[in-house]
Parts: C-alpha cells; structure tokens; sequence
C-alpha cells in the first residue's frame, strides 16, 4: 500500500514553496527551446550535439541528505526530487529539461520469476557483495515462473490524490503506469546463474542458455500482454528517461489510430541492452541475447539500445533491429568506427569517459577529449551524455565545468551546422 498521511504544516509550506520555484524554471523561454530542440533531435533533423546529465551515484555529493530541511520521511523525498531538478537548473550547462509536473505512479505490482538473486551484502555501502548461483544445473530452470502482474488502484487514487491537494495549485499533477520498458536479460539471468558461467555455458551449454533466454523472452511478452490488458502503459514521448541516457520528446509518437484512453506498445519507446555480453564475439552476442532483444523490441513505436558495453564491432548487427532510434556508445567504444557505422541512420547516444571527473579534474584534457569525439561526430545527430558517475570526490563544481567546457564546445559546432543549412538552401 502506498502511504496516506497527509504533510505536516511545516513541510507543506517548504515543499509548495520549492514546487513554486521549478514551476518557474519550467516556465522560462529556454525550457520551451529545449524541448523543441529534443524534438527536433530525436527526428533525426541537423542541429547541434545535445547535452545531458546525470549524475547518478555522485547526487548524494552534489546534494546530500544534509540540506533537506523537511521532516517526514515521504516530504523529504519530494523535497530531494525538486531540489535535484533546481540542482540541475541553475548548474549544469545541459539540455536537461525541467518540467512543471509532479508523477504519482500507479501502484503495481509483480509476483515475480520464481527465483531471486542471492547474494552477501558488504557492511560497507558501496562496498562488494558476494555472489551465490540459484540456478545450478539444467533442472533449475524449472523453478522459474512466468510474473504475474497486479494493479492497486484504490492505493494509486489516494496517492493521487494527496499530491493533487499538495500541489495541484502549482504543479501538473499527472498519473503514469509502465513508461519506462527496457530489456536486461542478460543482466537478470547472470544474477541467477553467475557472469563467469553464462560465459562458459555459451560452449559448454549452449542448448541451456537458450532455453534460459527463451523462457525470460516468453515472460517479458506476457508481461507486456499483461500491461496493455491492464491498461498500465503510459506514453514517454516527453521528458521520460530513454535507454540508457536520452529523453523521449517526440512528435512521433503516439502512432496512428491512438486512442488516448488505452496506450499500446506501438505508441512507445523501448530499449534493451547485454553489457554483460561486452567482450564476447558479435556472433555470439548475436545468438544469445540480440535475436531475443530484437523480437521484444519489435512492438515498440521507437527503440534504443546498449548502455556499458563497446558495441564497435557490433554495430552492424545491432542497426538492424526494427524502428532503431537510439544507439549508445560507451566509454570504451571507437567512437570513429562507430561514427562511420551509424552516420544519421539513428541518434549517436555518446557516454564521454565519466572518470575525468576524479583523479584530479583537468579542464584542458576534457576539452581536448570532448573536441575530439565531437569532431569525429560531426555528421551524425550526436547527444553527449555524463553518467555513470559514482563520485566527484567531493568536487561537485567539476559537473559545473564539465558542462560549460561541453556547452562551449557545442555551440562552436552549431555555427558550423548553421552554415552548412544555409549553403544547402542556397543550392536548392
């Protein structure tokens, strides 16, 4: 059940007064820019490289529970949420766009695959974990099951409703379902049956590992049936993470014959990804985790795909999955080969190297890093995405700079994109 209890006075008055000031920023001429911008983007059309942030596991530097000045538990989770988006606002030099809007997502639930991961957690936080295999041999794969899914809709209504009576005034008060759909199947069994030994099994054996694939493939298609027969899912063509980095804006969406009562795959984005799979070969890759990818996907409106692993050498493989719009390029990747491989076929999703933020933040070498990949991007529809950031060192003005040395950067090659527009009108 999702809790009730209405706000204390106190915490009231701070969260509306910080629901006041995103309203504003959402209110500003540049925020309206922004989203016509990730429109344009995400169609595909000439424009500048865009910019993103997320900070991930280096928020609580940048905005550690020490500044929350509210009381309750739930009020200082709301308040950590505005404060993160004002955070973002008046410090990073990104594309982030601030919306006027507060989600309550609808209250659902899942019986599960009938088998969990096991693991020993550290005392230390962000310390290792030990890993215990639940799946052992062939005969395991019979205690899995296919979820079952379950809406509260008595609970979602009184959620709603409690944060209308907040913020309703104020803020756009919206109810979501399933907007987020991303396919980690490769992650989801490895937690059961162990990395090392999904590797070894892709010769030892091959005919388990598929019948494991198959089985997770057959409960995410039941899932989403589940989904669209509840009527659960929501439209993400708006500020809506993506992939692994990315928003949904879009005017592509929803598709023709859209009934707003009842959203359907088609009317969505959706992604997958196997970092787990980052060094095998593209044929492998291929047999056990793309051909199952490539079949969830298929429904979707719009797709992403990859998120840690270098997909360099299998870019070729990937570009062929249906209505592909978004494809990441990691850390690790040849952002040249890869630049040569996608073009404008779909948006260039590049995760620059995170770890230039510890280590000693030097300004010229991110500069010289980002022009580089920017220049060797130059004729495809890129976005520069800063994530996967477990610490700053305590430094949070390295994301200020990080982002101003980007945004500079960006807007020496939108003087370049405008001139070529205009001699391409002038040859017409």
């Amino acid at each position: 059940m999702v809790a009730t209890a209405l706000f204390s006075t106190r915490d009231r008055t701070i969260l509306r007064d910080l629901a006041a000031r995103v309203a504003e920023c959402a209110a500003r001429p540049e925020m309206a820019e922004r989203r016509a911008q990730w429109k344009r983007h995400n169609r595909l059309q000439p424009g500048r490289p865009m910019i993103l942030v997320f900070p991930e596991g280096a928020w609580e530097e940048l905005l550690p529970g020490s500044v929350l000045v509210c009381e309750g538990e739930e009020a200082r989770r709301v308040e950590w949420e505005l404060r993160a988006r004002l955070y973002g606002f008046e410090h990073f030099a990104s594309d982030n766009v601030v919306e006027a809007e507060w989600v309550v997502h609808k209250a659902i639930c899942s019986t599960g695959w009938g088998l969990e991961p096991q693991w020993d957690h550290s005392p230390d936080r962000r310390g290792a974990r030990a890993f215990h295999p639940v799946i052992n041999e062939p005969a395991d794969l019979r205690k899995l099951r296919y979820p079952e899914i379950a809406y509260d809709e008595a609970a979602t209504q009184a959620q709603l409703e409690k944060m209308k009576e907040l913020f309703g005034d104020l803020l756009d008060v919206k109810l979501k379902g399933i907007a987020h759909i991303s396919y980690h199947l490769m992650n989801q069994y490895t937690a059961l049956r162990g990395l090392e030994q999904v590797l070894l099994d892709m010769y030892e054996a091959p005919e388990m590992l598929h019948e494991a694939m198959a089985f997770l493939e057959e409960g995410h298609r039941r899932m989403l049936q589940q989904y669209e027969a509840l009527n659960l899912l929501s439209l993400n063509n708006d500020n809506t993470y993506h992939s692994s980095g990315g928003v949904g804006y879009t005017d592509e969406l929803p598709a023709p014959g859209f009934d707003p009562a009842r959203v359907r795959p088609c009317d969505m984005w959706s992604s997958a990804e196997a970092q787990e799979l980052a060094l095998v070969s593209p044929e492998m890759h291929e047999e056990f985790a793309l051909a199952y990818e490539r079949r969830l996907l298929a429904p979707f409106g719009l797709n992403g795909y990859g998120c840690c692993e270098d997909l360099t050498r299998k870019l070729d493989r990937v570009l062929t999955i249906p209505r592909l719009r978004r494809v990441s390029i990691a850390p690790s990747a040849d952002v040249v080969a890869c630049a040569e491989q996608v073009g404008r076929r779909c948006i260039f999703s590049w995760k620059p190297q995170p770890a230039m933020l510890v280590g000693g933040f030097d300004a010229e070498a991110v500069r010289r890093y980002l022009a580089a990949g920017l220049a060797a991007t130059k004729d495809c529809v890129t976005e520069v995405i800063l994530k996967d950031t477990h610490t700053c060192e305590n430094h949070p003005e390295r994301f200020d700079e990080w982002t101003r040395i980007a945004r500079a950067l960006v807007e020496r090659s939108r003087g370049r994109i405008t001139g070529k527009a205009v001699r391409h009108a002038r040859r017409q």
